[in-house]
């Protein structure tokens, strides 16, 4: 099949309307559904995937390096951060950008993103960062739809939203983790699912044992400079009813954005 259009669809609301109005411009011929699997995603997501295939009439082409963000970390040798997000660059942007390589001609095929209007910046740059690449975000056009339209245009269709989006999670990428996440995210994981919580402050914990004083998250506490915050420190801080920055939820842009990507040595 000759590839006209491919979606990365990450498993959020805005890339599956995206996929729709995708469909609804040029038809299903030619169009490839592109999913980048880190295995480390809710369950949830995936029910939402195959229903969200159903719906559009196209299969879901799974792409991944089968390794979790943690068991990359570990073969790098460092804990990924905000400004450091290796999981990003080698588990979603580098297999896509491979994929895209292998099975499309960039004069011919158009790739479009789940970015919305009010990340209508991320698009700006990803244009500036492939300049020869055709590239189209339909949910920065009209009619303009904000998260909430969005969540209920998609139960009008019989599918139930992803069920990170009813816990109160900003987008539904890596079961509720990020590495981009600020605390106000890990405080609402914690609260929600104190289990997968319980779990990433364990592998946390571990890659600290190898790699020194790192962690996800940063503090500006004190003397306002930034000091590694651990996933142990925010739930004691949490559960002993001490202050955390609550409007701190970072942002996830896992196959889009731009950073610098800095390796430490321990």
């Amino acid at each position: 099949m000759s590839v006209s259009h491919v979606v990365n669809l990450s498993g959020g609301v805005c890339s599956f309307w995206c996929a729709q109005r995708v469909i609804q411009r040029y038809g299903r011929k030619g169009v490839v559904l592109l999913f980048a699997d880190v295995m480390m995603e809710d369950e949830d997501l995936y029910r939402f995937n195959e229903q969200a295939a159903q719906h559009l009439g196209v299969p879901i082409t799974r792409i991944s390096k089968e390794m979790t963000p943690w068991e990359l970390f570990a073969s790098e040798g460092m804990i990924g951060n905000s400004r450091a997000p290796i999981c990003s660059v080698k588990l979603k942007r580098e297999p896509l950008d491979m994929w895209h390589r292998a099975n499309t001609l960039e004069l011919t095929t158009t790739l479009h993103v789940g970015i919305d209007w009010t990340e209508e910046h991320r698009l700006h740059d990803l244009r500036r960062r492939k300049p020869t690449w055709k590239i189209e975000a339909e949910m920065c056009e009209p009619p303009l739809w904000d998260k909430c339209k969005m969540l209920t245009e998609l139960r009008a269709l019989g599918i139930e939203p992803p069920r990170l989006y009813t816990f109160g999670f900003p987008h539904n990428n890596c079961g509720g983790f990020c590495v981009k996440a600020g605390q106000a995210q890990f405080a609402l994981l914690l609260r929600t699912m104190p289990d997968r919580y319980a779990w990433h402050e364990q592998q946390e914990a571990n890659l600290r044992d190898q790699v020194g004083d790192f962690s996800v998250m940063t503090d500006r506490r004190g003397d306002g400079k930034k000091k590694p915050l651990t996933m142990q420190a925010l739930r004691e801080r949490i559960e002993a009813g001490e202050s955390f920055d609550r409007d701190d939820w970072g942002g996830c842009g896992c196959a889009l954005d731009s950073e610098p990507t800095e390796r430490r040595e321990a």
